[in-house]
């Protein structure tokens, strides 16, 4: 299960993602915003983290027209590495060094069929498992 949530200025590009998970078989649970009503990205960031945090969630997706307050509020939950990726080279080395557990998008940055790609590369790249990259996200945890 993915957790996805937005503010107004990702609602646009999250209902795309959405669609795309759909398309791709992937379950998710949307923790918000509805619709485009002016809104608040921490409130909904801060609960698709805590479902990845608590398990309920193997990972997430937030957005917001940038994609920095979203990831920044996610990344406030405790047990989360929320990487804002502008591209799937950034998608692919967070999963594989960071073992990222939610992904952050700009939509008012990213265009869709970029976003997908994104999103595609985040969820289909395992992490490394290498021995120093469990080490330094050991320490990013303590």
């Amino acid at each position: 299960m993915i957790a996805i949530g937005s503010d107004h200025g990702g609602y646009d590009l999250k209902c795309q993602v959405m669609a795309h998970l759909e398309e791709r078989g992937f379950s998710f649970r949307d923790f918000g915003c509805f619709d485009k009503s002016s809104c608040d990205y921490p409130d909904f960031g801060r609960a698709a983290a805590q479902a990845v945090a608590e398990g309920e969630c193997g990972r997430g997706i937030v957005i917001c027209t940038t994609g920095i307050g979203i990831s920044i509020a996610a990344n406030r939950v405790r047990g989360v590495r929320c990487a804002l990726c502008t591209d799937p080279y950034l998608a692919k080395m967070t999963r594989l060094h960071n073992d990222a557990n939610m992904l952050a998008l700009g939509g008012g940055v990213t265009g869709k069929n970029m976003a997908l790609e994104i999103v595609d590369v985040f969820l289909d790249t395992a992490f490394s498992e290498g021995e120093n990259h469990i080490r330094r996200i050991g320490k990013l945890e303590r």
